[in-house]
């Protein structure tokens, strides 16, 4: 028998600092990304070779969006890159390297697609682009990353600020914002700029001079990699160093109300005020899932005890009648002894968002000013996307961080009674028009 013929590849390339620091992460979740032009395809490309290479019969995945952006972004690159190293089979969608080790090529642009990898293992799974996909997706890949041998179990992602997955990458990565269930040494992120790729700096200075020539708010997200700010961004004025106060500046003497907007996913509940010019401010949150609607009652009447609350205002749904039961939401919550007098919202989405941005942007008019241990709706009001067909709503994707942002765009519509877009509404404290005979 004769022995095998040994090929030996040259790979090229030195890795800049950024990139050297994504090499070295032994994180179970490891982020790489921010601005554009980081190097971060060329560094998850590399460090998938490396890791076939190193654990002989591994079992990889490589998931983009679409099958296409993959083929063109990675496919190619790396059967470039590498030479010969790598076989590829486009009907199975895999790389093979000679040792044993594969790449499989995935792609996810709706949940019917990440079902299909449910029950599947792999060693490790990349995700390029991870603010396309939403977090329920990221949690289905999550269960693929187990195994056994003596091999590593890692995730790595590329990303870059929005899309409909930029809320749970900056909580999880940037924010580092963790759920009972989250382990905060299991997460890294490296973040990379334009400035870090020192090779695509001397091969296309133009494309810096185009970062740098785009609009104020694209600029700070492609070049500069900020989070807060970013494309298709539906609320870019709400600013945390304007709209963000500690508890103690928010004034004593300040009529108190609340808002809420229940779903069993998730009851978000505000406890705000007014002042005598209408300056409007959200004191307290509760922001708890899998509650049932007696109680959500207790949670928000447990907010609003001892602060006086006038009213607790309310999504309108809240009125039908259950079929189980014979009794409506109201009903079932206004029982909760402590719960203030409920009223149905206002829901009209479009004056409802335009209201609320008066108050992000008051020039002269009333402003909103959101206490800092109001984590949920900091957190959720600058995630909240356009919707692609109707640029004056939001889009109710990410469900997940719409919930609070409801809530308050309740409370607006309850301040300001009944809304005409050509006046600037009155700014005097009222209670909501039509509310109490709803629960005398």
């Amino acid at each position: 028998m004769t022995d095998p013929v040994l090929r030996t590849v040259h790979i090229g390339g030195v890795p800049n600092e950024r990139q050297k620091k994504f090499f070295a992460s032994r994180a179970r979740y490891t982020a790489y990304g921010g601005a554009r032009g980081g190097g971060k395809s060329w560094a998850l490309r590399r460090k998938l070779t490396g890791l076939c290479l190193r654990y002989p019969g591994i079992r990889c995945l490589l998931v983009r969006r679409s099958y296409a952006e993959l083929k063109q972004n990675h496919v190619r690159p790396l059967l470039t890159e590498y030479g010969g190293l790598f076989t590829y089979r486009e009907q199975e969608k895999c790389l093979s390297l000679p040792n044993g080790s594969t790449i499989s090529l995935g792609y996810c642009s709706s949940n019917r697609d990440v079902l299909r990898y449910q029950g599947q293992e792999f060693d490790i799974i990349a995700i390029d682009e991870a603010t396309q996909l939403s977090e329920y997706q990221f949690s289905i890949f999550k269960a693929c990353l187990r195994g056994v041998g003596d091999v590593p179990r890692r995730m790595y992602l590329t990303c870059n600020p929005g899309g409909i997955g930029h809320a749970w990458v900056k909580r999880l990565f940037v924010d580092r914002m963790f759920l009972p269930n989250e382990n905060p040494d299991d997460y890294l992120f490296i973040p990379a700029q334009v400035y870090d790729n020192p090779v695509l700096l001397k091969a296309d200075p133009d494309y810096v001079r185009q970062l740098e020539s785009l609009p104020e708010k694209l600029r700070e997200a492609w070049l500069l990699g900020r989070w807060d700010v970013f494309e298709g961004q539906f609320f870019p004025e709400f600013q945390p160093d304007v709209h963000v106060c500690s508890p103690q500046e928010i004034p004593a003497e300040i009529r108190r109300f609340a808002a809420l907007d229940y779903g069993f996913d998730m009851l978000a509940a505000l406890l705000l005020g007014s002042d005598r010019v209408g300056n409007l401010y959200v004191i307290r949150e509760i922001c708890a899932p899998g509650l049932t609607l007696r109680e959500a009652g207790e949670a928000v009447a447990t907010l609003c005890r001892d602060s006086g609350a006038e009213y607790a205002v309310a999504s309108p749904d809240l009125w039908n009648r259950r079929q189980d039961t014979g009794r409506s939401g109201f009903e079932i919550m206004q029982a909760v002894p402590g719960m203030p007098p409920m009223c149905a919202a206002d829901n009209r989405r479009v004056p409802g968002w335009r209201i609320l941005r008066q108050y992000l942007s008051p020039h002269g008019g009333p402003e909103l000013r959101v206490s800092r241990d109001c984590r949920e709706l900091i957190r959720t009001l600058p995630a909240l996307l356009c919707d692609s067909e109707h640029p004056e709503d939001a889009s109710g994707e990410p469900h997940a961080v719409t919930h609070a942002p409801e809530a308050l765009r309740y409370a607006v519509m309850s301040r300001y009674g009944n809304y005409r877009p050509e006046n600037l509404p009155d700014r005097n404290f009222r209670f909501p028009s039509k509310s109490r005979n709803r629960f005398l």
